[in-house]
């Protein structure tokens, strides 16, 4: 019996299964949680080792907060809007660009009106050249793409990063990126673009900003001056009446 126990490992086995049981399923149970919790740890630390910039992604909060007020602003449909701004938010962290400056010129660009098309050419959201930037549209599909929302916030994204990073300035690149690097003025075209940035930085704060532009200052009404002594004439009056126009510019400026 006991060479025959020597010779045999299966018989072996089952005669010392039948002396002496061992518990395995309870053994089993009990080293589980021992392997879970090193696998979990290990899993964890490579996503706390990789932050995800804020400044780029914002939250959800925020992208609904400014998405209800584009909506309501240049009459989008919500879920419209709430493609657009998804689309320029992942844009910006991608291109490391803030993402209310790329929807600020997609405003003043289209009315965000993905089909936007100019005389000149431009077309899309952002009023892309597609000829003129056909390089950056080949990654996206060519220039077919220019009105595909998708592709065209992502070229534009691109160029106006690029002018910024040229000129070294917001306003410098937006002067370029509307073509009038060579003039001498952008025509108002970055104050708008600013104005509209500041806007949306407000309302992504979490701020109540109008939908609505304010009124542009009334025109001051014509004032009749009776006919004075030559002591208190034109002369005397200049420096009232330049102070006042001083006023309004500046009130009209506030408003862009």
């Amino acid at each position: 019996m006991l060479a025959l126990l020597f010779t045999n490992e299966d018989l072996a086995k089952r005669v010392s299964d039948v002396l002496d049981p061992q518990p395995a399923v309870l053994a089993a149970a009990d080293a589980a949680p021992v392997v879970v919790a090193p696998v979990t740890a290990q899993a964890s630390a490579p996503a706390a080792s990789k932050p995800i910039d804020s400044q780029y992604i914002g939250n959800s909060k925020q992208q609904q907060w400014v998405t209800n007020w584009l909506s309501k602003r240049y009459r989008v449909a919500s879920d419209a809007a709430n493609m657009l701004v998804s689309t320029a938010y992942m844009t910006a962290h991608e291109v490391k660009l803030d993402p209310l400056l790329i929807l600020a010129v997609m405003a003043i660009e289209s009315g965000l009106n993905p089909f936007a098309e100019s005389a000149m050419g431009a077309k899309g959201l952002m009023q892309v050249m597609a000829k003129v930037h056909h390089d950056k549209f080949e990654k996206v599909g060519g220039q077919q793409a220019a009105l595909n929302p998708a592709a065209n916030i992502k070229v534009g994204a691109l160029i106006l990063k690029d002018y910024v990073k040229r000129t070294g300035s917001v306003e410098g690149g937006l002067k370029t990126y509307v073509g009038a690097a060579d003039l001498e003025s952008d025509s108002g075209y970055g104050a708008k673009v600013l104005a509209e940035y500041k806007r949306l930085k407000m309302v992504a704060r979490g701020h109540k900003v109008p939908t609505r532009n304010p009124p542009a200052p009334a025109a001051p009404a014509p004032t009749v001056v009776a006919k004075q002594s030559p002591a208190a004439g034109p002369a005397a009056e200049a420096p009232a009446s330049a102070p006042a126009k001083a006023e309004i510019q500046s009130e009209a400026l506030a408003t862009l």
